[in-house]
């Protein structure tokens, strides 16, 4: 799904215009990265965890080549999913209704 059929879909399903839609995306999208840049992490019920990893350095091997690599100390994201996302994931709870 692009994010114009994102919008789409939930301009339909929530009732306002594409643009509020847009507008609201793109404000989640803006707190979901600032927030975890510094550290905290953001629940979202039903829907998952956004929180800030840390990778230790570690050696890496070039597949083509077979040169051995240092890779650098780096803090990467991570989304996990609720529990109930999974469920509806696996077929064991029903998907919600979306509007047509």
């Amino acid at each position: 799904m692009t994010k114009a059929e994102l919008i789409a879909q939930v301009s339909k399903n929530a009732g306002i215009s594409p643009k509020e839609t847009e507008t609201v995306l793109n404000g989640f999208r803006d707190v979901v990265q600032a927030s975890v840049k510094t550290g905290k992490d953001i629940s979202y019920p039903g829907l998952g965890k956004f929180s800030r990893v840390s990778r230790k350095a570690r050696t890496a091997r070039n597949p083509r080549t077979g040169e051995t690599l240092k890779v650098a100390a780096t803090k990467v994201p991570r989304f996990v999913a609720s529990e109930g996302f999974k469920r509806v994931v696996r077929g064991e709870a029903p998907a919600p209704k979306l509007a047509k």
